[in-house]
């Protein structure tokens, strides 16, 4: 009998995505919904960007482009990661991808052998769970509860490296949380990873333009610099410039990390289009305007979604710093009901919320805490706030 490769069998759809066809379905049917479930930026990139994208339409060589990813875009994100502190690369420590994701696959890919342990917080951003179960990686959980907003301890980290793990994933800021380190949190937790030289150290940090408070972002390697031959930084310019469609995805690391990057590249991709790499040079070089806006309002939408649910009885909303996610404790609602209807877990809430207020948000359990769910603020200012009245009402008339 003809069969799939066994990996295929440990590939699981999108837990987010499922969510969102659901609500794309009841708003064909019709129904007014407002969706807190995508995790897209909802904006789109300055003129500049489509200006160089027409230019390099016009001036398509149609060849083949360099497996590492162009020079001018490679030095644009050199550029571009020093004004936060990430500096000291070359050309050679860097490589492109199709998204961020493709990148970590890729990662992933280079770094793990099947049965080899991957260590990561939870809540975790879905894809970290799903890309190492298809490569036959080992998963070491680490339970970052609400108790402690959603962060990682030192000791929790200590406790997890003393079991070898091949590689460190971190994500900072946080999807699904929102949650960002201090200097002096990153700085604990550095000194920590320097006691265990044998992990690999991942920094998913596509989020770190997307800052409030004035927290700043922080790394591993800006407190411990001897960390740099472990570190592995990934960024994108999904989130920052509103170009998630574009896929366009960026790793700094160790010399020998970015050339095994490049080989899988050139079996993978072969290279990021032209047009694409020039949307992305112009987004890294241009005008900053657009995403520095954004981060304004970001941060009153994280104000406006805070204070809502930080008014609802029982919910329990540690504050984030960044993206632009909040992910509140909503397990005060288990064992309620909901017009007849039993909440049992959060999956069952995200059902009767979008069925009865027609708002969809994304359950808990997709990211490794079942106690919360995520909402995702980017929409108008306006939905944003009948959303977030639909919420309180929907919790006003749990039985």
């Amino acid at each position: 009998m003809l069969k799939l490769a066994a990996r295929v069998g440990r590939a699981k759809p999108s837990a987010i995505m499922v969510v969102a066809e659901k609500a794309k379905r009841l708003k064909a049917e019709g129904r007014d919904i407002i969706s807190f479930s995508i995790g897209v930026p909802n904006f789109l990139p300055g003129a500049h960007v489509y200006e160089a994208a027409r230019k390099a339409l016009e001036h398509d060589s149609g060849q083949y482009g360099s497996n590492r990813g162009s020079d001018a875009l490679l030095d644009a994100f050199l550029k571009h990661i020093e004004q936060v502190g990430m500096t000291g690369y070359t050309r050679r420590n860097c490589a492109v991808g199709i998204g961020a994701k493709g990148v970590l696959y890729n990662l992933m890919e280079v770094l793990l052998d099947e049965g080899d342990a991957i260590a990561f917080p939870t809540p975790y951003w879905t894809s970290y769970v799903d890309i190492a179960e298809i490569l036959g990686a080992q998963i070491q959980l680490l339970p970052c509860p609400a108790t402690q907003h959603y962060k990682l301890t030192p000791a929790q980290l200590d406790a997890a490296l003393a079991q070898k793990p091949k590689v460190f994933l971190f994500n900072n800021p946080s999807n699904p949380t929102g949650m960002v380190y201090s200097r002096d949190e990153i700085a604990a937790l550095a000194d920590v990873l320097v006691r265990y030289p044998d992990t690999w150290i991942i920094t998913d940090d596509i989020y770190n333009r997307m800052v409030f408070d004035g927290v700043g972002y922080h790394n591993f390697v800006m407190a411990r610099p001897e960390l740099r031959e472990r570190v592995i930084f990934m960024d994108s310019c999904s989130k920052t410039y509103g170009m998630p469609g574009w896929r366009i995805g960026f790793v700094a690391a160790p010399e020998v990390v970015a050339n095994a990057v490049v080989t899988m590249n050139s079996n993978h991709i072969t290279n990021l289009p032209e047009i694409t790499t020039a949307a992305a040079l112009a987004a890294l070089a241009g005008p900053q305007d657009v995403p520095a806006q954004k981060n304004i309002e970001f941060q009153d939408h994280r104000d406006r979604v805070v204070a809502a649910l930080k008014a609802i009885p029982g919910v329990v909303c540690p504050q984030p710093q960044g993206a632009f996610y909040v992910f509140p404790d909503i397990s005060c609602a288990f064992g309620k009901t909901h017009d007849g209807k039993l909440i049992g877990n959060d999956v069952d809430l995200c059902n009767a919320l979008l069925d009865a207020k027609g708002v969809a948000c994304v359950p808990g359990v997709a990211f490794g805490e079942p106690r919360a769910l995520r909402i995702s603020y980017t929409c108008p200012a306006n939905q944003l706030d009948e959303g977030l009245r639909r919420i309180r009402e929907f919790f006003a008339e749990l039985k």
